[in-house]
């Protein structure tokens, strides 16, 4: 009975954990809507399996399900709003859901995504349909004469968040939008950093957070990995981080870093340059900002992945090298 009941809890489990990646990847997913721009209407009254069906009704969705369990799991069932929307063909079911949440009709909408560089949101905003882009060909430094304050780099300038607008709307609107919302908080929090910091102003801080970003794939490690960070600058030791490389390789970058990836010199290296990259690598969600401004206090100097996208954290190199060992035949044996 016992075994039986292990077995019930161990297949169910998994169900969850698979459901769980399908539901992320469809709400991540493009709708790809024929036309360029699609009005659609959500009658007034209309309860959420009502909604999905008229979405259906209106070739938006193919199948009300799917669209149904996404409302429930992030219970913004109660909370959908009729009225007539204009939808670009790139929306996707999450951003649709948010969309009819904050009753943003006849408005179009874009995600910034943490982590992601300046040359990626540049892209996402071409393929924006709902956006008027008026950018193109423009140098970085021309855009940011035309969004901030003439910054000669614009990497990690703009805060990743979902916008809306009214269709139409110029790509530098939303781009100052994206800085100025970057340049509140980023102000914001370093008035309120830990003391002590070795950092010159908010701009390293920013670099920071960028690494911090790039570097963790469990969100609450930030702190930690932050901590490591700043040990490691406060005594003169080189950061020695690879996403740095992979940004100063820039398309040269093939999924790939090699030994001679590392040992290759470039402003960006911090394996063969000490201090922080003179620029940010990403755009660093407010977390890693927060993370880089309050780092947790540690004597660690190392980590290495465990290969679930976590960290183990060592104060030598010697109980590094171990866990170095450990982890990485790990992941070995499983392959």
């Amino acid at each position: 009975m016992m075994r039986f009941i292990r077995l019930t809890v161990t297949a169910s489990v998994i169900v969850a954990i698979l459901l769980g990646a399908w539901l992320m990847y469809y709400a991540k997913t493009s709708l790809r809507l024929a036309p360029q721009a699609q009005e659609i209407t959500i009658q007034p009254k209309s309860g959420l399996k009502s909604i999905a069906n008229q979405l259906v009704d209106q070739q938006v969705l193919t199948s009300p399900w799917p669209f149904i369990l996404l409302a429930k799991v992030l219970q913004k069932e109660q909370s959908l709003k009729a009225g007539d929307y204009t939808l670009n063909k790139n929306i996707t079911p999450y951003q649709l859901l948010l969309s009819l949440n904050h009753g943003k009709a006849t408005q179009g909408s874009i995600t910034f995504i943490e982590g992601k560089t300046f040359k990626q949101m540049r892209e996402k905003i071409a393929k924006n349909d709902a956006i008027k882009n008026t950018t193109q060909g423009l140098s970085e430094a021309k855009i940011m004469q035309l969004v901030g304050k003439g910054e000669a780099h614009a990497e990690g300038l703009f805060f990743p968040d979902t916008f809306y607008f009214d269709r139409g709307t110029l790509d530098v609107v939303l781009l100052k939008r994206a800085y100025e919302s970057m340049q509140a908080k980023l102000s914001q929090a370093w008035n309120n950093r830990a003391q002590n910091l070795p950092y010159k102003n908010s701009y390293e801080a920013l670099i920071m957070a960028s690494i911090v970003e790039k570097e963790t794939g469990k969100a609450s490690e930030r702190p930690m990995i932050a901590g490591v960070f700043l040990n490691r600058l406060r005594i003169g030791m080189r950061l020695q981080t690879d996403p740095t490389v992979i940004y100063g390789m820039g398309d040269k970058y093939d999924g790939n870093i090699r030994r001679k990836d590392l040992l290759t010199d470039t402003i960006y290296n911090t394996y063969t340059r000490s201090g922080l990259p003179p620029t940010p690598i990403a755009m660093p969600g407010l977390a890693s900002i927060e993370a880089a401004l309050h780092p947790e206090k540690t004597k660690a100097l190392y980590f290495v992945g465990k290969g679930d996208g976590s960290h183990a954290f060592s104060n030598s190199l010697v109980e590094h090298n171990r866990a170095v060992v450990k982890y990485q035949l790990k992941q070995k044996t499983k392959r």
